[in-house]
């Protein structure tokens, strides 16, 4: 499962069975409930791991939302028990609104980018 962490919204990608592609899922609220909705769809799919954009300054620090990213991975190892990446996700957002276009899946456009990413570097 690939994850575009933002402060309004959250773009969630899957991969494929073989893990080979990537695809956008869907994009949803970051409210108190994302967590929750994970953890259904981690116990529904049989997802094994998640990678998560990992947020930096164009200087290559930290952002603003990266404390917030560092806090769901923390929840996610509580809660959910499975193994969770940090993949780079500059420009990841821009690159999707160049391909499809602006539209409400974006963001899980982006996910699916990070998530291509980190499967191609494991192949």
């Amino acid at each position: 499962m690939g994850i575009d962490y933002g402060s309004k919204k959250i773009g969630v990608a899957l991969s494929d069975d073989g893990g080979t592609m990537a695809f956008p899922h869907e994009v949803v609220p970051n409210n108190s409930e994302f967590l929750g909705y994970i953890k259904n769809l981690v116990e529904d799919i049989g997802v094994t791991e998640i990678v998560i954009g990992h947020s930096l300054n164009n200087d290559g620090k930290p952002n603003e939302i990266h404390q917030q990213v560092e806090e769901f991975i923390t929840d996610v190892t509580l809660h959910i028990g499975i193994p969770v990446h940090l993949e780079p996700e500059q420009y990841t957002s821009q690159m999707a609104a160049q391909i499809q276009g602006k539209s409400a899946m974006a963001d899980a456009s982006a996910a699916a980018l990070i998530l291509d990413s980190h499967l191609n570097k494991n192949k």
